[in-house]
């Protein structure tokens, strides 16, 4: 391969391919691309904890006065609330990951728009 910067796929070159070392004079824009990802994955994991334990353990005794369909709250939290908060919480990340690659220029998409 030619010493050139292109990825071994073919196609561009990520933004400064060539800068030196991790603390590089272009590496400022990466740093702040993982410190906005790793705020979003504790602020949805922090959501994921309040409900999953707080709702299914803290309080499922205030939770299981109020009764579904036959089941008590907090057991319908504890058993399938996490869950589908868990689901919820997984397509929110994708979708703000989506939007946080187009920011920074480091998206999936070929020029026409459409996924890689």
């Amino acid at each position: 391969m030619a010493d050139t910067h292109e990825s071994p796929s073919g196609g561009a070159p990520p933004p400064d391919a060539g800068t030196p070392g991790p603390d590089g004079p272009g590496n400022g824009w990466r740093t702040e691309y993982w410190k906005k990802n790793l705020r979003l994955m504790v602020v949805l994991l922090v959501v994921w904890f309040a409900v999953s334990f707080g709702a299914g353990i803290l309080f499922v005794e205030q939770l299981n006065q109020v009764v579904i369909a036959g089941f008590p709250l907090g057991f319908w939290f504890a058993q399938q609330g996490s869950i589908y908060t868990f689901i919820v919480l997984i397509l929110v990340y994708a979708l703000r990951m989506d939007r946080l690659d187009d920011e920074y220029g480091v998206s999936e998409r070929n020029d026409d728009g459409s996924r890689a």
